[in-house]
């Protein structure tokens, strides 16, 4: 039984292979790009408009207002990263049922890579929004002796995201490539079925993660000119 889709070589030259994580990787990109420029290619305004473009607005109108929930005011900023991050994860996960799918998020590598995007986008928003001498002051606070915690949440973090999806992933594919062998055929198709259940959960779960992390770098501030004029009301006072 293969404990990762790593173990699964298609092809190999030396030092470079190509095994069913990188394959299905790939894969599943292809199909998330070739699949929106198919929706998006004929998008209507009026009333009439075709099922997949009402898919299409019902996922982007829930994104967006999760994210703003979150504390991000400007959802649009976010909806690129954030959302890809939700459909990659949600993707992988529906495309069990396919047979001889591997789902690329049960290797730690895809995991890892996923949390590493989230690592950088974090301070790449927080910079974004604050400037880079402020964001880098936010690791010093409230004294400097939290500098060495700050970093080291930080890294941590990013590891918990990647061990946290890469577990749930892999273990519901282990427990229904166990079912197979040892029951009929009816139970580990519902437990398929939970599966698929549980990959939405934890695309969810990875987007809001990732959606409170830049939350929490940029700040939720209130907007400079509400500021401006809450200050001004205080000094007329």
């Amino acid at each position: 039984m293969r404990l990762s889709p790593d173990e699964l070589i298609y092809w190999q030259f030396g030092f470079f292979k190509i095994n069913a994580t990188i394959a299905f990787t790939w894969g599943l990109m292809l199909m998330l790009a070739l699949g929106s420029k198919l929706i998006t290619r004929n998008l209507s305004m009026d009333l009439e408009r075709s099922r997949w473009q009402n898919l299409l607005e019902i996922v982007v109108t829930a994104l967006e207002t999760q994210i703003r929930e979150v504390g991000l005011r400007q959802s649009r900023k976010f909806l690129g990263f954030l959302g890809t991050l939700f459909l990659f994860v949600a993707a992988s996960a529906l495309c069990t049922v396919v047979p001889g799918y591997e789902p690329p998020t049960g290797s730690l590598s895809t995991t890892a890579a996923l949390a590493l995007c989230v690592l950088v986008a974090v301070p790449y928003f927080g910079i974004a929004d604050q400037g880079l001498r402020s964001y880098l002051a936010s690791y010093a606070e409230p004294t400097v002796i939290m500098l060495p915690f700050n970093i080291i949440s930080e890294v941590s973090r990013t590891l918990a995201l990647a061990v946290r999806l890469f577990g749930n992933m892999m273990s519901g594919v282990m427990i229904i490539a166990i079912l197979l062998t040892i029951t009929p055929f009816i139970f580990p198709v519902v437990m398929t079925v939970l599966g698929l259940l549980t990959g939405m959960v934890q695309a969810y779960i990875f987007f809001v993660l990732a959606t409170v992390y830049i939350a929490a770098a940029i700040g939720v501030r209130k907007p400079r000119q509400e500021t401006d004029v809450l200050q001004d009301s205080s000094t007329t006072a």
